[in-house]
């Protein structure tokens, strides 16, 4: 199994973009890591930005290359906007479901629930994060991971959900109601996903 290792922080401040979707990686240190980070961030080619760009994507949904240009290919199949679908898609997969319901405080942790076999969806085990969930379908935390403290913890911390699942925190269960919008995703900060589709392209 492919992991994801190194600081998240570091990796932020190279691509000069909130991997946690926090902001809190660049408050601190807003300018790449390293003895010369501090200078000015060199201007990249047209190459240069379609790189960052899928890296950007690619490190806030925690995946290898591998995993990533896979999802693309599947993605670019499919009818519609190339890299709309591959959003979707990306925020679709049953690790970032659980994330986004609250369950864990990072993607990383929601693959290892997910891997733990604590995750149920519409009553059954699924232990792969790269599960596609459906609209209606119901995700769950199995009976015997329920008082776990990590996950109690990250319910604790989570403010608010997206509106495009239903959680009941009591219960630890949630619904994905609908696929997301464009305009949902990466709020915060801008995303241009044509500059990946061009990437994968040349």
């Amino acid at each position: 199994m492919s992991r994801n290792t190194g600081s998240t922080w570091k990796k932020s401040r190279r691509l000069d973009f909130s991997i946690l979707e926090t902001g809190q990686e660049l408050t601190r240190r807003n300018y790449a890591p390293g003895q010369h980070g501090n200078g000015r961030r060199p201007k990249l080619t047209n190459y240069g930005l379609q790189l960052q760009e899928k890296q950007r994507i690619r490190h806030t949904y925690q995946l290898s290359e591998k995993q990533f240009y896979n999802t693309y290919l599947k993605a670019s199949k499919k009818a519609g906007s190339a890299g709309e679908n591959f959003l979707v898609m990306l925020e679709s997969r049953l690790d970032n479901i659980v994330y986004r319901m609250g369950f864990a405080r990072t993607r990383r942790a929601s693959r290892q629930l997910v891997n733990h076999g604590h995750v149920l969806v519409d009553g059954k085990k699924v232990d792969i994060p790269s599960y596609q969930v459906k609209p209606g379908q119901v995700i769950e935390i199995r009976e015997r991971a329920k008082n776990l403290s990590v996950i109690n913890e990250a319910l604790e911390a989570a403010t608010a959900t997206v509106d495009f699942v239903e959680v009941n925190k009591d219960a630890k269960k949630g619904t994905y109601v609908r696929y997301p919008e464009r305009k949902e995703l990466f709020q915060a900060q801008e995303i241009n996903e044509l500059l990946v589709v061009e990437f994968y392209n040349r």
